[in-house]
């Protein structure tokens, strides 16, 4: 005879069908942290071609989520562009994935153009870079060194001062 099911065991069969149906579909469980390989994503540029990120596999990157309406990404956006400039020579690729929504393309220009942006921008529209990066607020910025591999993660702004920050980024530009 079979033993009924109990509430308790009914939920932890749907939460372990919940969890294999997400990991079947890519869905990373955790964030993505130091020592772990950078997920693949595949952006729009604001020309309207796709662009994966394993593009730039052999070169340091420097990938930061962001949007044009999040206060904190505008606050960190010229030390981002400092870091281009300035790191640009040395192979550091600095890539913006904005997650704003779709025709905000003149938005973006306009966000561009006010701060000075010169490094790669993608367009996410369906936050699909949230969802790989299990990102819960705006901005979020990754270091990948040239193996495609995360080296630092900040969640939030990036500050020019953040000395942990800046020794991952000597680090990955060796």
């Amino acid at each position: 005879m079979r033993k009924p099911r109990t509430v308790g065991s009914r939920l932890r069969t749907a939460a372990l069908g919940l969890v294999a149906a997400s990991l079947a579909c890519g869905v990373p469980q955790t964030p993505p942290r130091n020592g772990s390989p950078a997920p693949d994503l595949v952006a729009t540029t604001l020309e309207g071609d796709t662009l994966s990120l394993t593009a730039f596999r052999g070169r340091p990157l420097l990938l930061n989520l962001w949007a044009t309406w999040c206060a904190p990404c505008r606050e960190e956006t010229p030390y981002l562009q400092s870091l281009h400039e300035r790191y640009v020579e040395r192979g550091l690729r600095v890539v913006g994935v904005t997650v704003d929504t779709r025709g905000s393309v003149s938005e973006i220009r306009r966000f561009m153009e006010e701060f000075g942006v010169t490094y790669r921008v993608l367009h996410d529209p369906d936050m699909v870079s949230t969802d790989r990066y299990v990102v819960s607020g705006l901005p979020a910025t990754f270091l990948v060194d040239r193996q495609g591999t995360i080296q630092h993660v900040v969640a939030g702004p990036v500050a020019a001062g953040d000395q942990a920050f800046a020794a991952s980024l000597r680090r990955i530009l060796e």
